[in-house]
């Protein structure tokens, strides 16, 4: 099952469609989905915003795959708000303290509140 993986390949495409992979956590939902954070103005999230579609397989930190691992289809939406809790409580509740070191945001405690915010989730939905 991907959710038990502690790191995964996730790959976005391009616009002309090159795979971008790169490694995330990720944590299981327990919907069927899974999901992952990251910061609203990275690549990925603005690839997604062309192309919805992802594969993601096992690897390690470095992003290199598991020898003769599957390949899982699927598609990804951003998320922010209530959902983007969601899946970050999920992923400090698998990765624990590192989570929180990874997540500790001081320069939120600069902003005002009319900026947008730094983080969002992205929520992986696997074809069947």
């Amino acid at each position: 099952m991907i959710g038990n993986e502690k790191y995964v390949s996730f790959t976005t495409f391009t616009r002309s469609g090159k795979p971008k992979p790169l490694p995330v956590w990720i944590a299981d939902l327990g919907d069927g989905t899974y999901g992952f954070t990251s910061d609203i103005d990275a690549w990925k999230v603005k690839r997604l915003s062309n192309n919805p579609n992802i594969n993601l397989q096992p690897c390690n930190i470095r992003g290199m795959v598991k020898e003769d691992s599957e390949i899982i289809s699927g598609t990804a939406e951003v998320v922010t708000g209530e959902e983007f809790l969601k899946v970050l409580k999920a992923i400090k509740a698998k990765y624990g303290f590192m989570a929180y070191l990874i997540h500790l945001d001081i320069s939120a405690w600069f902003k005002r509140s009319s900026e947008k915010p730094s983080g969002c989730a992205i929520i992986v939905s696997v074809n069947s």
